[in-house]
């Protein structure tokens, strides 16, 4: 055999998927959804998955498990599913052309959790794969949608899928990373979703990182500089298990740091409110949405991903200076979270600060219900015991008043609203 004839062919050899493909990425996101309900479940202490298994008419099934009313988890959804028929929908076909007219074959995991706490991030992951005859690729990412901005969540989350990713290519977490920020953004509020993660899609042998749409972004210039990166078939798939695998150790120290967190009508309201902008993109520009709907697949599956409340509210303002007012002129920019030290955003050290005053303005309530209690059994004339009633009040609003502004009062005041 040729020289040339002999590099073709091992050319052609490495870039085809084992004859096992289909079995092998199937087993691994049905392992990775029991592996992220069995750790939800024990996080959440009270709410357990429901199971619900479907058939597809065209070709194919999944397993949906939502989690509802617990004590973590308002709602959420982590989905399997696996699907095959005669060609793949308009969507698809729009990026990959030469995949017309093939009987296709898709599997893949799909995640989105709405936490109670407005403290605690929405999350969202899903990892897939499709074969298309001789055309097959990988897809997917993981992102984190918080309310409120707390610097070193976003950095721990960042770092976590980085790491991840640095184990099997350099280029891989700047690449998807920046594709991440491209594809969560809602272009007609001209806002971030969320702080991002990783994305990537059509991820084959043919060495592009960026397969995009947007040919002058930041992502698609990486790419370029990069240039191409040939892979194997076994050598993705290694990448997309360690990014699967990543989920747990990403998430669950976030949730677990916040879900006890006190909270407010406002943090609910303004929570509801940015769940909103959640129900758009999902509703507007997701591309698994609009796969799931162009395929025929189970609507309840598909559209779990919704948050279970939210709120919209014409022309919305945050307050000047507010921890809301951070999240969206700050925090939901793009950033190099994963380079980032905690103590570097002014967000967080502003949000620190003010969970402080109202842990003492807390504290300060039960000091002097202490000396009320104490007046009201003294043997003391009643017209002493009224003097330093007023006296006590008097002090007590003066100390409040050295603590937080009056509008952190009246915050205050929804937070304990037995001090009132």
């Amino acid at each position: 055999m040729a020289r040339n004839t002999l590099l073709q062919f091992n050319s052609l050899t490495n870039s085809l998927p084992p004859v096992d493909s289909r079995q092998r990425a199937k087993q691994f996101v049905q392992n990775l959804q029991d592996e992220i309900c069995a750790a939800l479940e024990q996080l959440d202490g009270e709410a357990k998955f429901q199971e619900d298994h479907w058939e597809r008419t065209e070709g194919g099934e999944g397993r949906t498990r939502v989690i509802r009313d617990g004590r973590v988890f308002e709602q959420g959804g982590v989905n399997f599913s696996e699907v095959w028929g005669e060609s793949l929908p308009p969507s698809i076909l729009a990026q990959r052309p030469e995949a017309a007219g093939q009987p296709f074959f898709a599997t893949g995991i799909s995640m989105v959790l709405h936490p109670r706490n407005p403290y605690v991030p929405t999350v969202h992951l899903n990892y897939r794969y499709f074969e298309a005859g001789s055309i097959w690729w990988f897809g997917g990412g993981a992102d984190l949608t918080p309310y409120y901005p707390f610097a070193e969540d976003a950095i721990h989350f960042h770092q976590t899928l980085k790491n991840a990713c640095d184990a099997h290519h350099p280029a891989y977490y700047p690449a998807f990373k920046l594709w991440c920020d491209e594809y969560f953004y809602l272009r007609h509020r001209q806002e971030q979703r969320g702080i991002g993660g990783i994305f990537f899609d059509y991820q084959d042998g043919n060495g592009s990182l960026y397969v995009g749409s947007q040919s002058e972004s930041l992502a698609a210039q990486y790419s370029q500089q990069v240039g191409s990166v040939p892979r194997t078939w076994e050598e993705l798939f290694a990448f997309v298990q360690s990014c699967g695998n990543a989920f747990l150790p990403a998430y669950l120290p976030i949730a677990q740091k916040r879900e006890s967190m006190n909270y407010g009508d406002r943090e609910r309201n303004f929570q509801l409110y940015r769940r909103g902008r959640y129900a758009e993109f999902n509703l507007v520009y997701d591309r698994g949405t609009v796969f799931g709907l162009q395929t025929n697949g189970r609507t309840e599956s598909i559209l779990m991903s919704l948050p279970p409340l939210a709120r919209w509210e014409y022309a919305y303002e945050s307050e000047p200076g507010s921890p809301e007012a951070e999240l969206t002129e700050v925090f939901l920019k793009p950033q190099d979270w994963a380079n980032q030290a905690p103590e570097s955003t002014l967000a967080q050290k502003r949000l620190q600060a003010q969970q402080l005053r109202f842990k003492f303005a807390h504290q300060l309530r039960d000091v002097y219900h202490q000396f009320f209690d104490e007046l009201a059994q003294a043997d003391l004339p009643d017209g002493e015991i009224a003097h330093l009633s007023q006296e006590l009040l008097r002090s007590r609003q003066e100390g409040l008043k050295n603590l937080i502004t009056v509008d952190e009062l009246n915050r205050y005041s929804n937070l304990y609203p037995e001090d009132v």
